[in-house]
């Protein structure tokens, strides 16, 4: 009788080529052995779905979807499908070390209450290169710390390497799909975890994320910015179920959405006007402005008192000036706004 899987991992694909071989094998190669991994695969057209079966592992266990379905669907079938009583979430160009599992077990029984679990990790690039570690983390945090962390930018969040009781996924109707593409879907999850009861993280690290041009470009400028905007609302949510949830918020507004207003502002620039949706970085700035307004009581917010801000506000409201910085990103593509 072979024993009872603590852990699924979960693997939602579509047309993973090659990266998603390199995922696979990773997870197979755990030492762990308690486990299952679940296939979400939505129609793939490149041979994913023949390669995982050709396997013939009997830890997979493959869900396969009789119709293409949009990222949101797909993902959003996480909370249908049998679950052991742990799982994590993973991309599938990512990559777990052999010993995420057992970091993970080791951190479970160690603060066997905590309701979100989580590994240091570090970047790669579409290579597999080494880019950068992730920043610290602390070991504990409760649900306004970890929020304050995520306001002020002093942690990196990615949506694969987090752990969480199967039962709590689905409790809170799994990773929100009403976010167009997902973006920030995985911010409101794991803070409504962490509010639960807290967040506890391991100091080594257990996983790869991977970086590259598909990561930050696939989503249009559009999509981001309506699944920011519904973000925005679940904070404003938040403010009313605790008074430290609202002194977290009101503090570090400011810091978080004039982050948001840089950050957009450069996917603005590098998107010519006619794919734009008529979003110029002005109407960012406003946009800035309209949610701190809802997040705070207070009126004192300027995004253009930021020189960079300033400087992308100035290139783009001019046609001749937006071209010269479009010619000069064809030359130049690492960050500029930073």
């Amino acid at each position: 009788m072979q024993p009872k899987k603590k852990y699924s991992i979960i693997l939602p694909v579509q047309n993973g080529g090659e990266y998603v071989k390199d995922c696979v094998q990773s997870i197979l190669s755990q030492t762990r052995n308690d486990f299952n991994l679940l296939v979400l695969d939505n129609c793939s057209t490149d041979g994913t779905l023949q390669w995982i079966q050709s396997l013939n592992d009997e830890r997979i266990v493959i869900y396969p979807s009789e119709k293409s379905l949009s990222i949101e669907e797909n993902w959003g079938r996480i909370i249908s499908i049998p679950k052991n009583e742990y799982i994590t979430l993973i991309g599938h160009d990512d990559i777990l070390k052999p010993g995420y599992l057992k970091l993970m077990h080791a951190l479970i029984e160690k603060f066997p209450k905590a309701t979100l679990y989580q590994t240091h990790f570090a970047y790669i690039d579409s290579n597999g290169k080494h880019i950068r570690s992730c920043k610290p983390m602390k070991e504990i945090e409760n649900g306004t710390e970890f929020l304050k962390s995520i306001l002020q930018k002093k942690i990196d969040i990615v949506g694969t390497g987090f752990m969480m009781r199967s039962k709590d996924y689905d409790d809170l109707k799994g990773i929100p799909i009403s976010y167009p593409n997902l973006l920030f879907a995985d911010f409101e999850l794991w803070l409504n975890l962490a509010a639960k009861n807290y967040k506890a993280t391991s100091p080594d690290q257990g996983f790869y994320f991977r970086l590259h041009q598909s990561t930050t470009s696939i989503s249009t400028d559009e999509k981001y910015q309506q699944s920011f905007e519904k973000f925005i609302y679940f904070l404003e949510a938040l403010k009313l179920k605790s008074t430290s949830f609202q002194k977290v918020i009101e503090e570090n507004a400011a810091l978080f959405l004039m982050h948001y207003c840089k950050s957009l502002s450069h996917r603005i620039l590098r998107t010519p006007k006619e794919k734009r949706k008529n979003i110029t970085v002005m109407s960012v700035i406003q946009k800035g402005k309209e949610y701190y307004y809802r997040l705070t009581s207070n009126k004192n917010f300027n995004p253009l008192s930021d020189v960079f801000i300033l400087l992308a506000k100035m290139i783009d409201s001019n046609p001749a000036t937006r071209s010269l910085f479009l010619l000069f990103r064809k030359i130049y593509r690492k960050p500029i706004l930073k």
